[in-house]
């Protein structure tokens, strides 16, 4: 019989089969090291995804199976487990991923853009209060539904429906915003001359 629900994944694990859990954790172990990666950066979220795993096992009881889909718990038990973490320490700025840099000719003008483009964008997230970054975040990042990202966040769909379109309006009339958005064209079309000129 196959197991088609995170759910029923999780039942199955309650009644003494760990292979389910592991099955699980086999679904959402991209999703869940993504999720820390951009909040706390690479060493981070190495140090930090076993305790999500660990914590996910542990509070299993507790898991509504009502829920067919899991992955807004498990995001909710990777927010705690970054609370804590936070809580306990200093925290560190993530750092961009620069292992899957390909490109046939020098890469370095094309990812200054980009990161250029990362920072402006982080610091402009930064100017939102947290329940709307959040919210916009699990949304946008994560890509959850309204309704997943309140159960993360726990509170009501409809507090997670305001506070994203709040978010929304906040970054659309940021002046930031505008700037991103140009140097991002302008960057296409220096790489589209840089190309035509190649060839």
């Amino acid at each position: 019989m196959t197991i088609s629900t995170d759910a029923e994944l999780i039942s199955t694990s309650l009644s003494g089969n760990n292979e389910a859990f592991v099955e699980l954790v086999e679904r959402h172990e991209a999703a869940v090291w993504a999720y820390l990666v951009r909040r706390a950066g690479r060493q981070v979220a190495e140090d930090l995804l076993a305790e999500v795993w660990t914590g996910a096992y542990a509070s299993r009881r507790r898991y509504d199976l009502s829920f067919p889909e899991a992955r807004p718990w498990l995001f909710g038990i990777a927010r705690n487990t970054l609370r804590r973490h936070w809580r306990s320490g200093t925290v560190e700025d993530p750092v961009a991923d620069m292992s899957d840099v390909s490109c046939v000719s020098d890469p370095w003008s094309r990812e200054d853009d980009r990161l250029d483009g990362q920072m402006l964008f982080h610091r402009v997230l930064a100017t939102l209060p947290p329940d709307e970054r959040n919210v916009l975040l699990l949304v946008a990042w994560e890509q959850l539904s309204v309704a997943d990202a309140a159960r993360v966040l726990e509170i009501p769909a409809g507090t997670a429906r305001r506070l994203l379109h709040q978010a929304r309006l906040a970054l659309k009339s940021a002046p930031e915003m505008m700037t991103i958005l140009t140097e991002s064209n302008d960057a296409k079309e220096r790489r589209c001359n840089s190309t035509r000129e190649i060839q």
